[in-house]
């Protein structure tokens, strides 16, 4: 587990000690594997060297739709406030971001144009999802409510996920503490799922079916069914921009094409610190 950084008044900040997590390699023979150690460090988000990992993190996290927001603007303001939220690196600070974990206020930051567009995008897509119908009324409400942007290399392995929460709680805590503007009533957690979906390649097959069960819903970030059974409500939303097209490009060890969806999942801010814990027992690796 990454120890707590320092939250100093001017926003330095001392790397915990890094996590050595082992992944598994792959070999020609199924019996056999390679351990390999991976030193993850946990750090502050640095503007001098975070900006470019920032935003690609962010250009992943809403795929095809990141060009309907100022993606450079999301990660000047995510930057502009480095004591909160956490990056993880491999082979020290200097290096690009493998993931990434962050809140910004969306009351605080409303009349700032890239969070006003991310506003209306989340409440447009909540709009079209009836399990998601809250949370426009919510964004309107005055009520000062945290956008988590949480994402990752899709290599990097889960159990990263348990430390990231547990310290932006614990910098959020400090931060309310000094009177900074993040005592929020709810969390709103962006993320990813996907289905699996039909090629356009198979059309005439699908065609020969009686009937079509509902796609399954699966989860890009493991801890995100973790925070479900928190919320208050969530659900899945088409992109704007997608093209079931473009899953045929990528079917690659599957009969099926992968259709990536937008994630949103609204969590009271009182059942929060449970969830995190409940994070931490569902992913943390074995002692």
């Amino acid at each position: 587990m990454a120890k707590k950084r320092s939250r100093e008044a001017d926003g330095a900040t001392e790397a915990p000690a890094p996590d050595k997590m082992v992944e598994d390699s792959d070999s020609s023979d199924d019996d056999d594997f390679d351990m390999v150690n991976v030193d993850f460090e946990w750090f502050n988000f640095d503007p001098e060297i975070d900006f470019q990992g920032t935003k690609s993190l962010l250009r992943q996290l809403f795929d095809v739709d990141a060009t309907l927001f100022d993606i450079s603007g999301l990660a000047d303001l995510i930057l502009s406030q480095p004591t909160i939220g956490s990056t993880v690196k491999v082979d020290g600070k200097g290096m690009d971001a493998y993931a990434m974990l962050t809140v910004l206020n969306l009351h605080e930051h409303r009349e700032k144009k890239p969070l006003a567009d991310l506003t209306k995008y989340i409440s447009d897509k909540a709009k079209s999802t009836e399990s998601l119908a809250a949370i426009p009324d919510l964004l309107s409400s005055g009520k000062h409510v945290g956008v988590v942007l949480s994402e990752r290399l899709i290599n990097m392995p889960s159990e990263i996920s348990p430390p990231m929460y547990g310290m932006l709680i614990d910098e959020i805590e400090a931060a309310v503490e000094d009177k900074e503007p993040y005592e929020f009533s709810h969390y709103l957690i962006i993320s990813k799922t996907y289905n699996e979906i039909e090629s356009k390649l198979d059309v005439e097959e699908r065609k020969r079916k009686k009937g079509r069960q509902d796609a399954a819903t699966f989860y890009f970030h493991p801890e995100d069914e973790v925070l479900q059974k928190y919320a208050a409500a969530y659900g899945s939303y088409d992109f704007s921009k997608i093209d079931e097209a473009n899953a045929d490009s990528k079917r690659a060890f599957h009969e099926m094409g992968v259709m990536p969806r937008g994630s949103m999942i609204l969590i009271e801010a009182s059942k929060i610190a449970d969830a995190a814990k409940a994070i931490s027992e569902y992913l943390s690796p074995p002692s």
